[in-house]
């Protein structure tokens, strides 16, 4: 699937209050506390945090962040100022007690004034104030801070590479992005997207080594991409955690790939194993559904699925068809963009979640931006939605982080977590 940019809104997301500390990923991530009343702007900045490699830990006031401090003080603090002020300042002034030496942003709806007055007060007592921000802020605005902190992992970079260069050498990793129930608000699968981490250029993405690439070479990373994917599910299942990964392959790379042994090979020795996702460019196999029902019969006995990715235009060749061998059919985000407003985009879409459920199939929704277009595509029946107002790409061990975290939040054992993925019939 295609990725998104940076979202333009907060999270439509609710989830219960936090706890004072989770479990943390093993990779000594820096920590971040995030105070607001509202659920769903912790959970959205969690996501972005966790993405960015930056472990959190939410907190519904500020009283409860304020005793957590004293037993691990952390790099950053995210505290929202509400119609009260005066819990932003107590936790400003118990901070410069403290002798607090993290950053502090201050958020709010309410007017410049309020906030630069409890900056200021922060500024008094000698405390790091971050520039004031206003709600709704974008993802990028997010990102900024971190990076002007230096804070978790450094933003990808813009390179050229050849795509035999980087797995000759072994840079070839797998990021996962969180596939959200839009319905439930609950994680229900993941999407591996292919990085290289180059030794002088750092985290590269894919476009700037599979653009070019010749068939060896993208034979090679679609093998790749589904033995990662099998291995995580491997890996998340010990954990307890059963999760079905979508995995990008080209049509000419599989149906030349041997999937069955590959998926004999690594999948879960775990009945409860949900399976996987293969997903199709819509351009590369519409044209050919004779081919992708031969590839569904063909793989649906090891609980391997195909998904029709980039979908939108297509949508006649797929009317009047008697039987729809895509287990999902993935929205264009040229068509979910704005499909909340949009006068042509939001009737497309409503036409083809119906069509997918007249089959009986699902619906993910790619590059969901903007919390209107994510409450839309719920009215309208969508399934699932993908996108960076969700969750962006990460790498495995921050998404174990992430579920780390929300299993602590929820006052469950990792083991446990797998209740928050959502079944899916075969």
């Amino acid at each position: 699937m295609t990725e998104t940019p940076a979202p333009s809104s907060t999270a439509a997301d609710s989830g219960p209050a936090a706890v004072e500390a989770p479990p943390l990923a093993p990779d000594g991530a820096p920590l971040c506390y995030v105070v607001d009343e509202e659920p769903s702007i912790r959970h959205f900045l969690s996501l972005v945090l966790h993405g960015a490699g930056v472990d959190t830990v939410e907190f519904p006031d500020g009283a409860a962040m304020r005793k957590a401090v004293e037993a691990r003080a952390p790099a950053l603090i995210f505290h929202n100022i509400s119609l009260e002020s005066a819990d932003a300042i107590e936790s400003v002034i118990a901070l410069g007690k403290m002798r607090y030496r993290g950053a502090i942003q201050l958020m709010s709806t309410r007017g410049a004034a309020v906030l630069e007055h409890v900056k200021g007060i922060g500024a008094q007592h000698k405390l790091q104030m971050m520039p004031i921000l206003k709600k709704p802020f974008e993802t990028d605005t997010i990102l900024k801070i971190i990076q002007e902190l230096k804070l978790g992992m450094p933003p990808a970079v813009a390179a050229r590479l050849e795509l035999d260069d980087c797995i000759n050498n072994k840079w070839i990793e797998f990021w996962y992005q969180p596939k959200i129930a839009l319905r439930k608000k609950r994680l229900a699968g993941a999407e591996a997207y292919a990085r290289v981490r180059h030794p002088q250029h750092g985290v590269v993405l894919a476009g700037a080594f599979t653009a070019n690439a010749s068939e060896a070479a993208t034979l090679k990373l679609s093998e790749l991409a589904l033995e990662n994917a099998l291995k995580t599910s491997a890996h998340f299942s010990k954990l307890g955690v059963n999760l079905r990964i979508a995995v990008n392959i080209p049509v000419p790379a599989l149906v030349k790939l041997p999937v069955e042994e590959i998926v004999k090979k690594y999948h879960p020795a775990n009945e409860k194993w949900p399976g996987l996702i293969i997903d199709l460019p819509e351009e590369q196999i519409v044209t050919d559904l004779a081919l992708a029902s031969e590839l569904r019969k063909k793989f649906e006995r090891h609980n391997v699925w195909l998904a029709l990715d980039n979908f939108g235009r297509a949508y006649s060749a797929l009317a009047k068809v008697e039987e729809l061998p895509f287990e999902e059919l993935k929205l264009d985000r040229a068509f979910v963009a704005d499909c909340g407003t949009d006068k042509v985009n939001a009737p497309l879409c409503k036409t083809v979640i119906d069509l997918a459920h007249n089959f009986g199939r699902y619906v993910v929704a790619a590059g969901i931006e903007k919390a209107a277009d994510a409450l839309a595509l719920v009215s309208m029946g969508c399934d699932y939605g993908q996108g960076f107002l969700l969750g962006q790409p990460m790498p495995e061990e921050r998404f174990v982080s992430l579920l780390r975290q929300r299993a602590a939040t929820q006052g469950r054992n990792l083991d446990s977590a797998s209740s928050e993925g959502e079944k899916q019939p075969a």
